[in-house]
């Protein structure tokens, strides 16, 4: 399934003016959503191609069959005091208890609950599985995400190294793009790319989302009700929003926007304790941390800020994807060699000949390609090293340390927080100048 995003929804959102479902849902909300403090919005891409001509799928690059499903799923935490702002990544194979619809109660990847019972039972679906109240629901679909980030001139990304993806159609070399729409939909879809599968994605997302919301801040995109209208004005044809939710609420909610700078914005993905989980019928699906993902919620609806929470990110260690215990090492110096044991690395240690130094140079970690994945977590653990691929190399790593070796950092196993961690928006920037202050 080919997947896209909405990072620009949340800035479209001062847009919508049609409604997409015409039922009152007061009656329908879940028992456990009423408890929230200040505004909770959920921003859905749907994966759907009706009504796109075949000219439009080349375009897009979206050929292949839609599912119908939230193929994204954001949910926009406001303050009370509008000062903060928190979104939070909901993988779309997250494995939960729908709300009541008309089939019998069940459980299904979360981005089936669209098709079951479209926006309504999503909303409500959601509601149960995060005990938060649904303010606001924000959909849109791949020409509505790219007409948006056209209509407000284009997305700025960087990355540090060339990204290809043929499912997507992304193809930039390494460095800082301005992106159109149709670029910028190639960047938030692609799944095939390093950090691969969708929490890389989702962060790529994270990235697009707080680079467009610091730019249109800066010139002043939001500085008061008279810019504000205007910009709701430019997209109210990309979004579609709930019945209870009018242009005055979304308009308020872009006026929150003025006053958050990047590093009043938090971003994360929910915290994951199987990447695999097998369901029939419904084949590999996610599965939430359960004390993570309550600590999660929890913050959220008490209103408090989830960066820096322990409990729902126990260990400020540099996380890795990978268990270092699954690793095998040859370390030429002896003080690097039982660090990284220490570690839980499995490390041999090969010295140098007597009286040779270090060689010049940063640390080298030699390894062959198939096990690309698995280096990173070496690297993460070795700031500053080179990584030296070589075919045929084998299943063991050659850490050759170098004359500008630091020192070994901590790693921890948690593979949640390598690209889904609580950051600060302005982690996610490109290292580029800050904006300037809004109006």
């Amino acid at each position: 399934m080919r997947s896209f995003t909405v990072t620009a929804v949340l800035i479209a959102s001062l847009a919508s003016g049609g409604s997409i479902w015409a039922a009152d849902r007061s009656a329908s909300r879940s028992p456990v959503a009423g408890e929230t403090n200040g505004t909770n919005v959920l921003v859905v891409g749907i994966d759907s191609r009706t009504g796109l001509s075949a000219e439009d799928k080349e375009r897009l690059h979206v050929g292949g069959k839609g599912c119908d499903c939230t193929d994204v799923m954001m949910v926009v935490h406001i303050a009370e005091d509008g000062r903060r702002m928190s979104v939070v990544s909901i993988p779309r194979d997250s494995y939960v208890e729908f709300a009541d619809h008309a089939h019998p109660r069940h459980l299904g990847k979360i981005n089936g609950a669209f098709a079951h019972g479209s926006g309504d039972l999503t909303v409500r679906t959601v509601e149960k599985a995060t005990g938060l109240r649904i303010d606001h629901y924000l959909e849109t679909d791949f020409t509505g995400f790219a007409d948006t980030v056209d209509r407000l001139g284009g997305a700025k990304v960087c990355t540090d190294k060339p990204l290809q993806d043929l499912g997507s159609g992304l193809n930039l070399t390494a460095g800082t793009h301005q992106l159109d729409g149709i670029g910028a939909l190639r960047y938030v879809r692609a799944r095939h790319v390093s950090p691969p599968g969708d929490l890389g994605r989702m962060r790529r997302q994270q990235r697009l989302l707080i680079e467009m919301l610091s730019r249109l801040r800066s010139e002043g995109a939001f500085a008061d009700p008279a810019a504000a209208a205007r910009t709701a004005l430019r997209l109210r044809a990309s979004v579609r929003t709930d019945p209870d939710t009018s242009l005055v609420d979304l308009m308020e909610l872009g006026l929150h926007l003025r006053r958050l700078e990047a590093d009043r914005t938090e971003f994360a993905t929910v915290p994951l304790s199987d990447f695999d989980h097998r369901v029939p019928q419904w084949g590999s699906t996610l599965i939430w941390d359960k004390d993570r993902s309550a600590a999660l919620w929890a913050a959220l609806r008490a209103d408090r800020p989830i960066v820096g929470d322990s409990r729902i990110r126990p260990s400020m260690d540099v996380p890795v994807e990978i268990p270092p215990a699954w690793l095998n090492l040859r370390v030429t110096d002896q003080e690097v060699a039982s660090a990284l044991r220490a570690n839980g690395f499995v490390v041999e240690y090969v010295p140098r000949k007597p009286g040779e130094p270090r060689p010049k140079g940063p640390t080298t970690i030699t390894y062959d390609p198939v096990w690309a994945r698995h280096a990173t977590t070496i690297a993460a653990a070795l700031p500053g090293a080179r990584l030296h691929a070589v075919a045929g190399h084998g299943q063991v790593f050659d850490v050759a340390v170098g004359s500008e070796a630091g020192a070994v950092v901590k790693v921890v196993h948690d593979r949640s927080s390598v690209e889904g961690a609580p950051v600060h928006g302005d982690e996610l920037r490109c290292a580029t100048p800050s904006d300037a202050p809004a109006g």
